[in-house]
Protein backbone atom coordinates (compact mmCIF):
# COMPACT_ATOMS: atom_id res chain seq x y z
CA UNK A 1 0.00 0.00 0.00
CA UNK A 2 1.13 3.70 -0.65
CA UNK A 3 2.66 5.72 1.93
CA UNK A 4 1.33 9.15 0.89
CA UNK A 5 -2.18 10.07 0.84
CA UNK A 6 -2.24 11.36 -2.72
CA UNK A 7 -0.77 8.03 -4.23
CA UNK A 8 -3.66 5.54 -1.96
CA UNK A 9 -6.14 7.95 -3.48
CA UNK A 10 -4.46 7.66 -7.18
CA UNK A 11 -4.11 3.96 -6.57
CA UNK A 12 -7.80 3.36 -6.07
CA UNK A 13 -8.87 6.18 -9.01
CA UNK A 14 -6.66 3.25 -11.33
CA UNK A 15 -7.86 0.15 -10.19
CA UNK A 16 -11.90 1.73 -10.95
CA UNK A 17 -10.16 2.58 -14.55
CA UNK A 18 -9.20 -0.45 -14.61
CA UNK A 19 -12.11 -2.27 -13.80
CA UNK A 20 -14.04 -0.05 -16.75
CA UNK A 21 -11.61 -0.96 -19.21
CA UNK A 22 -11.59 -4.54 -18.68
CA UNK A 23 -15.27 -4.52 -19.03
CA UNK A 24 -15.16 -2.70 -22.40
CA UNK A 25 -12.47 -4.90 -23.40
CA UNK A 26 -14.39 -7.95 -22.91
CA UNK A 27 -18.01 -6.54 -23.78
CA UNK A 28 -15.96 -5.73 -27.55
CA UNK A 29 -14.60 -9.80 -27.68
CA UNK A 30 -18.11 -10.89 -27.07
CA UNK A 31 -19.22 -8.85 -29.46
CA UNK A 32 -16.36 -9.65 -31.99
CA UNK A 33 -16.94 -13.56 -31.34
CA UNK A 34 -20.98 -13.17 -31.46
CA UNK A 35 -20.70 -12.28 -35.12
CA UNK A 36 -17.66 -14.20 -35.61
CA UNK A 37 -20.32 -17.51 -34.86
CA UNK A 38 -23.24 -15.70 -36.91
CA UNK A 39 -20.79 -15.49 -39.35
CA UNK A 40 -19.52 -18.94 -39.34
CA UNK A 41 -23.59 -20.14 -39.34
CA UNK A 42 -23.74 -18.66 -42.72
CA UNK A 43 -26.76 -16.15 -41.25
CA UNK A 44 -26.65 -13.08 -43.43
CA UNK A 45 -29.56 -11.14 -41.06
CA UNK A 46 -27.97 -12.37 -37.84
CA UNK A 47 -24.40 -11.48 -38.71
CA UNK A 48 -24.96 -8.05 -40.13
CA UNK A 49 -27.33 -7.18 -36.87
CA UNK A 50 -24.08 -8.46 -35.38
CA UNK A 51 -21.57 -6.62 -37.41
CA UNK A 52 -23.13 -2.92 -36.30
CA UNK A 53 -23.20 -3.83 -32.65
CA UNK A 54 -19.37 -5.24 -33.04
CA UNK A 55 -17.96 -2.45 -35.10
CA UNK A 56 -19.94 0.34 -32.55
CA UNK A 57 -18.05 -1.25 -29.59
CA UNK A 58 -14.94 -1.44 -31.48
CA UNK A 59 -14.97 1.94 -32.31
CA UNK A 60 -16.37 2.72 -29.06
CA UNK A 61 -13.01 0.77 -27.00
CA UNK A 62 -10.64 3.10 -29.79
CA UNK A 63 -12.42 6.30 -28.31
CA UNK A 64 -11.94 5.55 -24.81
CA UNK A 65 -7.76 4.22 -25.96
CA UNK A 66 -8.80 0.82 -24.75
CA UNK A 67 -7.29 -0.47 -27.94
CA UNK A 68 -5.05 1.37 -30.78
CA UNK A 69 -6.98 3.30 -33.24
CA UNK A 70 -5.06 1.03 -36.03
CA UNK A 71 -6.01 -1.85 -34.20
CA UNK A 72 -9.56 -0.58 -34.57
CA UNK A 73 -9.20 -0.22 -38.28
CA UNK A 74 -7.59 -3.59 -38.74
CA UNK A 75 -10.51 -5.43 -36.64
CA UNK A 76 -13.41 -3.98 -38.03
CA UNK A 77 -11.90 -4.21 -41.73
CA UNK A 78 -11.47 -8.28 -40.88
CA UNK A 79 -15.13 -8.12 -40.08
CA UNK A 80 -16.17 -6.20 -42.95
CA UNK A 81 -14.55 -8.48 -45.46
CA UNK A 82 -16.20 -11.39 -43.23
CA UNK A 83 -19.38 -9.87 -44.17
CA UNK A 84 -18.92 -9.30 -47.84
CA UNK A 85 -17.41 -12.75 -48.48
CA UNK A 86 -21.16 -14.22 -46.87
Amino acid sequence: MANIKSSAKRALLIEKSSAKNKSAKSLMKTNIKKFDAAAEEGDKNAAEKAYKTAVKTVDRAATRNIIHKNKAARRKSAMTRKLNAM
